[in-house]
């Protein structure tokens, strides 16, 4: 099942340290002509390297290309990222703003899973919209690109692990704390290896292309997870 491609955030990539991208001629107050062509150029970077990785692939992606599409220079590129890896990284962060997509009415804060009061519920609405977003083939390519890049790059992963792992994982552990405090978990359990048990087994089969993702697997999942292995 392919869900149509969400609009995407505009992105703001964070300068390496020390390439100093101000103008000097900005104020606290206001943004300068240089400040928004600036944004500008982050943006059109950012959108073509998205764009480049789903058609010609991570292998094949370069920071000339992505500077070619974009209508840059490279070292407009080098003076905000390092790497390739690091652009994707950047133009990847608006697609996992938070673990449930878009805020609904009722949500307690921008990317909090949702909380109707109804931990299984919840859990299922949270894990079918992952399903249809790793299914989506706009976004399969990219995820996948990443996460190979993040094997293979310790610096890569340390940001991936500090800027998406460790405040998604918060999040997650925010709902399943709020599920044990309401009496719907049992208190001793452990909140990190909770999470790793709801979400980590849908992400394997996604990565190892081991088996279909469906709903009705992500269901499965939540069961298990709530209900335990005993009789």
């Amino acid at each position: 099942m392919t869900k149509a491609p969400r609009k995407r955030a505009a992105p703001r990539a964070t300068p390496r340290s020390g390439s100093g991208t101000g103008s000097g001629t900005g104020t606290s107050t206001g943004t300068s002509p240089r400040t928004r062509r600036s944004e500008a150029s982050r943006q059109a970077i950012l959108s073509a390297a998205f764009d480049l990785v789903g058609e010609v692939g991570y292998a094949k992606l370069s920071i000339e290309a992505i500077a070619a599409r974009a209508g840059v220079g490279k070292q407009t590129i080098y003076r905000w990222w390092p790497s390739k890896g690091a652009v994707l990284f950047d133009a990847f962060l608006p697609v996992t703003e938070g673990p449930d997509g878009p805020r609904t009415e009722g949500d307690a804060a921008p990317g909090a899973l949702p909380d109707t009061g109804d931990i299984e519920a919840d859990l299922k609405r949270v894990l079918r919209k992952t399903v249809d977003e790793l299914n989506d083939p706009r976004y399969d390519g990219p995820m996948r690109a990443l996460t190979s890049e993040i094997l293979h790059d310790p610096e890569l992963a340390a940001t991936y692990t500090e800027r998406l792992d460790r405040p998604m994982k918060e999040l997650k552990k925010t709902r399943l704390r709020a599920a044990q405090e309401a009496g719907q978990l049992a208190a001793d359990i452990d909140l990190d290896a909770a999470a790793d048990l709801v979400w980590g087994p849908l992400l394997s089969r996604w990565l190892l292309r081991s088996g279909p993702l469906t709903h009705a697997y992500a269901d499965q999942l939540v069961h298990t997870a709530l209900n335990g292995l005993r009789p």
